[in-house]
């Protein structure tokens, strides 16, 4: 069986943009995952309470469908990172790469190493406007709808940068 998963992408350091082409590139090529959609790219400031003197983010959201579980999907994700050059050195800090499971299908999971709905979800317009961009119909497993957070979201620190093939850009 299938599930859908939104995956949330971003990056501060080196080139961001071709970052989140490559893990683009390299989660459509996961063994038991299919692409099934990519959000417009986003600009934003670093979120509230993220260390100081950071670069702007770069963001985007995937829809996968996978057959992987969500705990071996987070280990996909983090061989990822890894693969990009990530270091975890600070909490929110500054990123190569940073690859999260938003949603997996209507699933709630809290665990040591993994929380679905991911827990800033709501708080995170470099969150929820690229959710809109590829589900506008979107709702939490809670049955709040992604549309009814925008607004709440919304800040003039967020921007669209490219539309929802800047990911090719880089094939």
């Amino acid at each position: 069986m299938s599930y859908l998963a939104y995956l949330g992408l971003g990056a501060n350091l080196g080139q961001p943009q071709q970052q989140l082409s490559w893990a683009v590139h390299q989660l459509s090529a996961l063994p038991q995952c299919q692409l099934a959609a990519v959000s417009r790219l986003y600009r934003s400031k670093p979120a509230l309470g993220s260390p100081e003197n950071q670069p702007d983010y770069t963001n985007a959201v995937v829809a996968v469908t996978t057959t992987l579980p969500p705990h071996q999907l987070l280990q996909q994700l983090q061989a990822l990172e890894n693969q990009a050059g990530r270091v975890r050195v600070e909490r929110w800090g500054a990123r190569v790469l940073d690859l999260d499971i938003l949603l997996y299908a209507q699933d709630i999971i809290k665990t040591a190493d993994l929380i679905i709905p991911h827990l800033e979800l709501c708080h995170r317009s470099f969150v929820v406007l690229p959710l809109l961009d590829i589900c506008p119909t979107l709702a939490l497993p809670n049955g709040t709808k992604i549309a009814s957070l925008a607004t709440a979201t919304v800040s003039d620190d967020i921007h669209v940068t490219a539309d929802n093939t800047w990911w090719h850009s880089f094939d």
